[in-house]
């Protein structure tokens, strides 16, 4: 029988180099070591015995033996779960709990943090019922449950009939009032009386439109929500804001005072200051060739997209009431006309991506009005909203802008003075253009809507006082008694002026 060493001299021999394992015969030649491996793993599948039968090795997954533990018996190898101390649960509360309300606070990695834990409930706020606080256990369940009687306020079937029809005939009362005064609704001083509220008023509260707003919103990292700087508080979405707050906290929200050219500055700065409380807030001048607060919007945003410098590109979604100029602030940063604008509302039907930089993309959005109990038609019709040429009686609004500009600015405006009512101030607009009916009657609904449109569009200077600084009248005295805190005489004549203007725009509403 040959060898391993005389096989291989044999191949040197007879020039064999071929590689390979040197197999003799009688040296397992048949099998190597892998295929013995597999072949013994199929014998570990029977028990061993002796000759007498009985077992001396157990089968595989068949032994009786305690086995070897491999891995630590602890929970922490089975879930992904923590633990942490009372004390260290506290100062994360404290410590991010401030940070997580603060807006100009920004919290990167959040899927990386415990913020359930900010939100832990207490069990007072548990939607649970407490039925055994009221009732005890066996009076409530089990054999002995007492079934509960409806609590009646009569004794008797005829006095819980005549408690029905009193209650039938309170209601159809309360119904038939409520219908009288929707349609004729409370007399106002100037004569008119207020309609019920006209299908055009429900415009931009469609299920497209919200549908429209959502896909916005998902897709955004940054949301900029553009308010008109002559009501600000008026074109405020808090609906959506708090949607934010709750549903995508991690999103970016910032204010946008759009149309600041069309207030005095130091009403921009009041609001700036007011609205600077919840959100990170900008003025802003949408126009191509000359804009204001351009440089800084794009250096917040480029600021926004340094934050998240692990994505190749952010997105920001423009929302906000119709008419309030999100296409138009697009339309300013990119410095040429890449959205559809108009002054009227409704003009952006779709959502649509526009490319300012390499990092950063814009999305337009449609306008969006929130439902809303409180707002009467007039205040609809003064953000906006809807257009004034599908107004049915436009002259019923006339009242309200009379009460809302000045005097001075409408006389200033259409040339014309010594109007006592709003049916006198439409006579005498509409003989000084010309606009006459037959038999030299005033065209009433043609010149409410002009008057209207130039309302919107601003060619009659009116806004919504800022919300009065409450350290503002004890400004004075305080540094009256502080040496080191002395005003200067141009302060002082700057609050002189801006105390004459707070007592010019007195009569404007809030």
């Amino acid at each position: 029988m040959g060898t391993g060493k005389k096989e291989k001299q044999r191949r040197v021999r007879e020039g064999d180099t071929r590689d390979g394992n040197l197999r003799v015969k009688g040296e397992n030649f048949y099998r190597d070591a892998k295929k013995v491996q597999h072949l013994n793993m199929y014998k570990t599948g029977r028990a061993q015995r002796n000759k007498k039968g009985e077992i001396i090795k157990a089968a595989y997954l068949q032994d009786t033996a305690a086995p070897t533990a491999r891995v630590d018996p602890n929970r922490r190898w089975f879930g992904n779960t923590r633990v942490i101390s009372q004390d260290a649960l506290t100062h994360f509360r404290e410590a991010l709990g401030e940070r997580k309300t603060d807006s100009y606070q920004v919290l990167l990695r959040r899927n990386k943090l415990p913020m359930s834990l900010l939100d832990e409930k207490d069990n007072t706020e548990s939607p649970t019922s407490k039925i055994l606080e009221t009732e005890t256990y066996e009076h409530t369940f089990g054999p002995k449950s007492q079934r509960k009687r409806p609590r009646v306020a009569v004794s008797n079937l005829e006095d819980l009939v005549q408690s029905t029809d009193q209650d039938a005939l309170n209601f159809e009362e309360k119904n038939e009032l409520a219908t009288t005064m929707g349609l004729m609704g409370n007399v106002d001083t100037d004569g008119w009386t207020a309609e019920a509220k006209e299908a055009i008023f429900h415009k931009g509260q469609s299920k497209r439109i919200w549908n429209e707003l959502y896909k916005v919103i998902d897709s955004s990292d940054v949301v900029i929500h553009v308010l008109d700087a002559r009501d600000p508080l008026g074109t405020r979405c808090e609906s959506v804001e708090d949607y934010i707050k709750k549903e995508a906290a991690h999103k970016h929200l910032i204010f946008v005072l759009n149309k600041c050219d069309l207030v005095p500055t130091w009403v921009a700065s009041a609001w700036v200051k007011h609205l600077s409380k919840y959100h990170p807030t900008i003025a802003f001048h949408a126009s191509i060739t000359n804009s204001f607060g351009k440089g800084s919007l794009i250096q917040l945003l480029r600021q926004f997209s340094a934050l998240h410098s692990d994505r190749k590109q952010i997105s920001v979604g423009f929302i906000g009431y119709p008419n309030t100029g999100k296409s138009s602030i697009i339309n300013t940063l990119r410095r040429k006309k890449v959205c559809q604008v108009a002054p009227i509302p409704g003009e952006t039907k779709v959502w649509q991506y526009i490319t300012l930089m390499k990092k950063i993309f814009l999305i337009d959005c449609p306008g969006i009005v929130p439902p809303s109990t409180k707002d009467s038609s007039e205040d609809i019709l003064f953000r906006g909203v809807v257009r004034v040429e599908h107004v049915n009686h436009a002259e019923q609004y006339i009242p309200g802008i009379l009460s809302r500009c000045q005097r001075k600015h409408l006389e200033r405006t259409y040339e014309i003075s010594g109007w006592n009512n709003s049916t006198e101030f439409i006579e005498l607009l509409a003989r000084k253009h010309g606009r006459l009916l037959k038999g030299g009657e005033p065209d009433e609904q043609g010149i409410a809507k002009l008057v209207i449109n130039d309302f919107n569009r601003g060619k009659i200077p009116w806004f919504v006082m800022p919300p009065q600084d409450e350290e503002r009248p004890n400004k004075r005295a305080r540094s009256e008694e502080s040496e080191d805190n002395e005003k200067t005489e141009e302060e002082d004549e700057e609050e002189d002026e801006q105390s004459k203007s707070h007592e010019e725009w007195k009569g404007i509403e809030d």
